[in-house]
């Protein structure tokens, strides 16, 4: 790839190919090798934690109700003398599991429309446009609640409850990253020959927003998988004795003055994946030459 930019990669290689150079350029910046090196600490332990977690998260002991760090428990125990160690390492595994699940939708359903109302426009993208300032006018994590209040929070709820909400903002940035295309000859060009809107948006708009897209998805997953432990944090995600690190936090927290650990664990894995995907989306942005500070058009 030597003198020649991502973005200069010849669009005919197979799709596979182009992503794993996009790889490659994005793990040769510091903020890229960093981030992929978290996340894929991260995506390591959630797939082989359960060989390695050095005890069974469901086990209590009695005995070492919030125990101090020691040489069998690392990380203490907690108040019901569960190994913090063990659980901490399982805590991401359902957190990385739905959102895994949802972000695809998210982008895919999210991304379509978008495009579609940049390319459409007229009162169906005045209509959509407005319920979607009103929705995002409302505080984030607030209509996810009476969702998984009223359906329950079983993965099979969580994972199309996020993909729907967090697609609605996605509608504007694709919208605005298709305005940004659909003034283009070459799309004014398919317009006069007679091709129909999907037609339009298959060959020549979601080609030329894809990159932006996939930024996108990168962002809106470390929310996502912040909203995730928040709702565990509150009760809404998943339910015990399952780990989860949000989950662990808010059982913790009482007894934070007698065993700090039981926080501190969790929290710090939280936050290394949360960093590690934002570092990642960065890097993602600067090799695709994203400029994520772009205001949308309204």
């Amino acid at each position: 790839m030597s003198g020649m930019s991502v973005q200069q990669m010849d669009v005919r290689k197979p799709l596979f190919r182009r992503w794993l150079g996009i790889l490659f350029e994005v793990a040769r910046l510091p903020s890229g090798m960093v981030g992929l090196f978290l996340v894929g600490a991260h995506l390591f332990f959630a797939i082989f934690s359960p060989w390695l977690a050095p005890y069974d998260y469901k086990a209590l002991d009695s005995g070492l109700i919030l125990g101090l760090p020691t040489a069998e428990h690392w990380l203490g125990t907690d108040h019901l003398g569960r190994d913090v160690l063990s659980r901490m390492m399982l805590g991401g595994r359902e957190a990385l599991l739905v959102c895994a699940m949802a972000i695809p939708i998210t982008m895919i359903w999210g991304g379509l429309t978008g495009v579609y109302l940049g390319l459409r426009g007229g009162w169906a993208d005045e209509v959509v446009m407005r319920l979607v300032d009103a929705f995002l006018a409302l505080p984030g994590i607030l209509p996810l609640m009476v969702f998984v209040a009223v359906l329950g929070n079983g993965n099979e709820v969580l994972t199309p409850t996020l993909a729907f909400f967090f697609g609605i903002p996605v509608i504007r940035v694709a919208r605005a990253a298709t305005h940004d295309v659909v003034a283009r000859d070459f799309v004014l060009a398919s317009r006069a020959r007679g091709h129909s809107r999907l037609s339009i948006m298959r060959r020549e708009l979601l080609p030329n927003v894809f990159d932006v897209l996939m930024v996108e998805g990168a962002m809106r997953l470390s929310w996502m998988l912040l909203t995730f432990s928040s709702l565990s944090f509150l009760g809404f995600g998943v339910s015990p004795p399952t780990p989860d690190w949000g989950q662990s936090i808010s059982e913790a927290r009482v007894y934070m003055s007698l065993a700090p650990w039981g926080v501190l664990g969790p929290m710090i894995a939280l936050s290394t994946l949360i960093i590690g995907v934002n570092l990642t989306a960065d890097a993602l942005a600067k090799t695709l030459g994203i400029d994520r500070s772009k205001k949308a058009v309204v």
